[in-house]
């Protein structure tokens, strides 16, 4: 470990503070460390399970003295620079890097904590492959499996998949991720075997792992062309509506545009190209033509109605572009806290 000598960090062998805490405390003392508006940067990217353990350990975690602070730090930075090193270029480049810069001991210590976490996650050597490619090894598979392999896929890398997917087995896939919620071990392994052949490999998981779910879905969809979104909800409305609802309730859609409040809106019209806004609005109703007019001034409201009246023989694919345009920079400014986005739940109650 390490610990403050003057403005230095030097290494040393006897128990420190840091030595007693677990990894969760740990990672409360960096979150604390880096102040609020970077931590919520990382808060984003966490599951609200992790949230909920790191928010009570930061809750818990009381008073850190500096010694503690750069001890989990430089702990940190170490096993952020493992993981670099192992992933860009393999066990024996950090290995040889490590050892020099840190010594065997520590370099050990650093490679035996990072593998665990790199061979947590099965199907990890989906994140590295070709959408073409996976898709012709997935799109013969049975839709469970499909499902708990898309469940470890990035939102965005599982709607690749789900586009090209046949029609019979989107609803399926979908359907399964949803519902899923914890898988064992056993069936991971299973699955992984029946893979093996494959994909010349096989990873396994020591715990349960919570998958899939509602709002793993929806961020699914979220990142699903609105031609296919479109598709996909009329398939599930005669299928499964009640799943359809609960779906379409997490995300943000261009239809949700009518219910933001008008600072938002203003806000991100004053982003958009008024092109898009005009083939947004071709095939939008006239209750959400008003929410556009209303936010804007009398000078572009009467340009975008006069564009409107003029614009013809407009490809539904380019509205559909349009407006999903439109829906990318409205989630992109959400973001930023630039603009409040209600995708309907008890949830997005703005108290004033």
């Amino acid at each position: 470990m390490a610990e403050i000598e003057g403005s230095k960090i030097t290494d040393i062998t006897g128990g420190s503070e840091l030595d007693k805490m677990d990894a969760r405390a740990k990672a409360a003392v960096v979150v604390v460390s880096l102040g609020a508006d970077r931590a919520s940067q990382i808060y984003k990217y966490l599951s609200e399970q992790e949230i909920e353990d790191l928010t009570y350990e930061v809750a818990k975690l009381g008073k850190t003295n500096n010694a503690q602070v750069e001890n989990a730090l430089d702990e940190f930075y170490k096993m952020c620079l493992t993981h670099k090193m192992m992933t860009d270029g393999g066990l024996d480049y950090a290995r040889s890097v490590l050892e020099k810069a840190f010594g065997e001991t520590t370099a050990r210590n650093l490679l035996e904590k990072v593998s665990k976490t790199l061979q947590s996650k099965p199907f990890n050597f989906f994140t590295k492959g070709d959408p073409k490619s996976l898709l012709a090894l997935l799109q013969h598979e049975r839709p469970q499996v499909i499902a708990l392999i898309m469940a470890y896929m990035d939102p965005q890398q599982a709607a690749q998949i789900l586009e090209q997917l046949p029609n019979e087995k989107r609803i399926p896939v979908l359907e399964g991720m949803a519902n899923m919620s914890r898988v064992s071990p056993e069936a991971i392994a299973i699955v992984e075997e029946e893979m093996k052949r494959k994909f010349a490999t096989i990873i396994t998981s020591e715990d349960n792992m919570n998958l899939g779910g509602i709002d793993y879905v929806a961020d699914v969809m979220n990142h699903v062309d609105r031609g296919n979104e479109k598709q996909i909800f009329d398939e599930m409305d005669k299928d499964n509506p009640e799943l359809s609802k609960s779906i379409r309730d997490k995300m943000f859609m261009f239809e949700n545009i009518i219910d933001m409040d008008p600072r938002s809106v203003q806000r991100f019209i004053r982003d958009c190209d008024s092109k898009d806004i005009v083939y947004a609005l071709k095939t939008a109703s006239e209750d959400m033509k008003n929410v556009f007019f209303a936010n804007m001034s009398k000078r572009m409201a009467e340009t975008v109605k006069g564009d409107l009246e003029i614009t013809t023989n407009v490809r539904l694919k380019e509205v559909e572009e349009a407006q999903q345009r439109i829906v990318n920079l409205i989630r992109k400014l959400e973001d930023a806290g630039e603009v409040i986005i209600n995708k309907g739940g008890d949830d997005d109650n703005i108290v004033v």
